[in-house]
């Protein structure tokens, strides 16, 4: 796929999100900022940099409560990682599950690994070498958001693909 098929498709895709969800008043510094939509116009970031990755093409997907069962919009941003990572295999990724704060910290140990195991199935599935692929879960150890309605909560329930130069861990 053609890497301006890719972002027009990343594109509208948000697009469609944004239209579909009522705007959040919780105030919250997001280091995963830009995830999954196109890097700025005039953008000196490199196509084959982890920046990139992160910012172009989406780092993190997000999963419905006490589930790690990819939905289609994760799917979506799951194949583009997939194809950047086919071509750019000089890197290799980490991915970490995570979950709300809600549950006990072993239940949601548990439960991020399994969603990092199921975004390593699926990059698995679209031809990524399982040797660059490692998971971890940090439960809710690392939440994003830091808050105590269901549309927080539902920011601290992904997974993140981490990229780094090195073609296995």
């Amino acid at each position: 796929m053609k890497p301006i098929v890719k972002l027009s498709a990343i594109a509208a895709l948000l697009v469609l999100a944004a239209c579909a969800r009522p705007a959040q008043n919780v105030q919250i510094q997001d280091p995963y900022a830009g995830a999954g939509g196109p890097a700025g116009v005039g953008s000196s970031v490199l196509p084959g940099s982890a920046e990139y990755f992160r910012t172009s093409i989406g780092d993190t997907v997000l999963f419905p409560l006490d589930q790690s069962t990819l939905t289609p919009e994760a799917r979506l941003i799951l194949a583009n990682q997939a194809g950047w990572l086919r071509q750019n295999a000089g890197f290799s990724a980490l991915i970490e599950g995570h979950a709300d704060e809600q549950g006990t910290r072993e239940y949601n140990l548990a439960l991020g690994a399994r969603r990092a195991n199921s975004v390593q199935e699926y990059l698995i599935s679209q031809g990524v070498q399982p040797g660059r692929l490692r998971t971890v879960s940090y439960g809710k150890e690392r939440p994003l958001a830091i808050c105590s309605t269901e549309e927080c909560f539902t920011k601290n329930r992904r997974a993140v693909t981490v990229v780094s130069p090195g073609a296995g861990m």
